[in-house]
Order: C-alpha cells, then structure tokens, then sequence
C-alpha cells in the first residue's frame, strides 16, 4: 500500500494516511480515460437547437398566385422553404447525444485518473481547511501554503464556510465523492482530499 502524508492547513505533515493499492495505484491506460472523457462531454451537449418546420409555421395554406400565366415561380403556399419566413428543410431538432460505457469501465478509469495524481504527485490529503468562517481570503491562504494554484477538492460532507468561501476563486472546484468524476479530475492541476473523503473513494470504489 501507499503511503501519503496528511497535512494540516499550513501543509504542515500531522499523520500518514495508507492509500489503497486497488484504487490509487492502478496501471493507466489512456485509451480508457479517452473513452470516459469523450462519453462524459457528449452528454455534457444541450441538443437544443431547433428549427422551425413547414408545418410549425403560422400561415394560410392558400396558393399565393394561379399556377400558369404570371411569369413567376410555381409558389404553393406562404410557408414554403423557398419563401423568407417560411419552413426550414433538414434544420436540427432538440436530441440527445449522451450515450454509455459499461460501468466497469468507468469505474476503472476513475480509479486511473486518481492514479496518475499520485503517480505525478499531485494528490494533496488535507485533514482540515479550519475556515471558522465564510472568507475567501482565508481559503485562498490555505491553498497559497499547500502551493496551489488549480484543484479539484474531494469533501465527505456539507461544509459550507469551505464552499462558499471558494466560490469565487479560479481554477478551484469543490465536489462531495458521489459527484467524483474522470474529467474533473483530469482538468484540474492537483486533487485536494479531505481526509475523511479517502475512505469514502475507496467503498465506492471498491471492487
């Protein structure tokens, strides 16, 4: 197993935290964190675009002109596509791009991203952010004396002086462990654990 220090909120070593092998050291293979990334930003699209049809467009349906002796086009109504404000051929419609991949999969490249923050010593654990209150600068202070400048911060539970507190800060996103995802983890320069949030990782985690 590895081990990893524990700091306090002026990055400070108070203990050491065993990190299991089964969920933070695994071989990375990037062709499965490609998969999982691209799934996750597909589902992420709106497919709200929409246009309107012929039949959606509101008109007479009488034929603007007789058919022959005008010298003009052969028009049929005011909603034909042909005709400004009238319907539009093969435009978008609303529609999802989401799709899966199996669970094992995504399970296996959540622990991958995990991995390679410990592999290049970017895996912070944190015992306690210690905000007594809701201040920016405060938190902002802790993450000078831990050297961070982009993290993905792991909480177990509701802290609201810590989420409010970095609300405004770039580069920083705060997320309990059920919302831990592979493209978070990957956007983000380093991945700030509170120690608590550990054990939750691994039973979720766990194979």
């Amino acid at each position: 197993m590895a081990v990893i220090d524990v700091l306090n909120n002026q990055a400070q070593k108070v203990s050491e935290l065993q990190l299991s092998d089964d969920v933070f050291n695994v071989a990375v293979k990037p062709t499965v964190l490609h998969e999982v990334v691209t799934m996750q930003l597909a589902a992420r699209r709106a497919g709200s675009a929409k246009v309107k049809n012929r039949s959606d467009i509101v008109g007479s349906s009488r034929k603007l002109f007789r058919q022959k002796g005008t010298g003009r086009a052969r028009r049929g109504n005011i909603k034909s596509p042909l005709l400004r404000g009238g319907g539009v051929v093969f435009g978008p419609h609303p529609k999802s791009w989401g799709y899966k991949v199996p669970k094992k999969v995504r399970r296996s490249a959540l622990k991958m991203a995990i991995s390679t923050k410990l592999q290049k010593e970017a895996l912070v654990v944190l015992d306690d952010f210690g905000l007594e209150q809701i201040k920016t600068k405060d938190f902002k202070a802790v993450l000078d004396n831990l050297k961070v400048d982009s993290a993905l911060i792991i909480v177990d539970g509701d802290d609201k002086n810590l989420i409010l507190s970095a609300r405004n800060v770039p580069n920083v996103k705060i997320l309990k462990v059920a919302g831990l995802n592979v493209y978070d983890i990957l956007k983000y320069q380093h991945l700030v654990l509170l120690a608590p949030s550990v054990e939750a990782i691994e039973r979720r985690l766990a194979a």
